[in-house]
């Protein structure tokens, strides 16, 4: 294994408090019935576009939205959440022990939040420096479950698709890998959108990230 790409929340950082508040903000803002954080939680993973579609929509499925009642929204949140990237915002238990470890890896984050957002949460949180690579949803045309972002991020890096493994919390992560042909890690503590992140065929499972040091090599 000559490179880890990582998904970012709800794998190495533990997010959702931070982006509820955002979402319910932006639902109060516009007038509308705000949720629970552990509802919205479930709502994490595709992206900002989807998450705010999915607060409009009260759910999972996605309704008819109108469009000036979407970009208002999203504009809102997008505004909060920039100005509360990291006030509940944490490191899962031994995130940096495990990039630390993992010192001689090259390592790169692939995530499917807006791009603008990353760099000052892991600079906020003192991991900036561990990682050669990020790409946010909105870096490429395409983004996870797509493999191109995996991809793209092993030709920038140099290495083998067949020397790399992707870490992830939620189906996006297993099947962009699955796709890509990288191997895959579900690490079980993150936000999986209500699906048993252990039923996607990942070649391994962990509960912790310390455990990835037993998959080394």
């Amino acid at each position: 294994m000559e490179a880890i790409l990582f998904d970012l929340d709800g794998t190495l950082i533990d997010s959702g408090d931070d982006l509820a508040v955002s979402i319910n903000y932006m639902l109060k803002e516009l007038r509308k019935q705000e949720f629970e954080h552990e509802t919205i939680k479930t709502w994490v993973g595709n992206g900002a576009s989807i998450l705010v579609k999915r607060a409009l929509s009260g759910g999972m499925e996605i309704k008819d939205i109108n469009e000036d009642e979407y970009k208002k929204a999203y504009k809102i949140f997008m505004e909060h959440y920039k100005n509360n990237l990291c006030v509940n915002t944490k490191l899962y238990p031994g995130a940096k022990e495990i990039l630390k470890y993992f010192k001689d890896k090259k390592k790169a984050i692939i995530t499917n939040k807006p791009y603008e957002f990353v760099s000052p949460i892991l600079k906020e949180l003192g991991i900036e420096k561990y990682f050669e690579l990020i790409l946010g949803g909105d870096s490429l045309s395409e983004k996870k479950p797509s493999p191109l972002p995996l991809l793209v991020a092993c030709e920038r890096l140099g290495t083998s698709k067949e020397n790399a493994i992707m870490v992830g919390d939620s189906k996006n992560d297993i099947l962009a890998a699955k796709a890509a042909g990288i191997k895959s890690v579900a690490i079980t503590h993150g936000y999986s959108q209500g699906v048993d992140i252990k039923s996607l065929g990942a070649d391994f499972v962990i509960n912790e990230l310390s455990q990835l040091k037993a998959i080394n090599g």
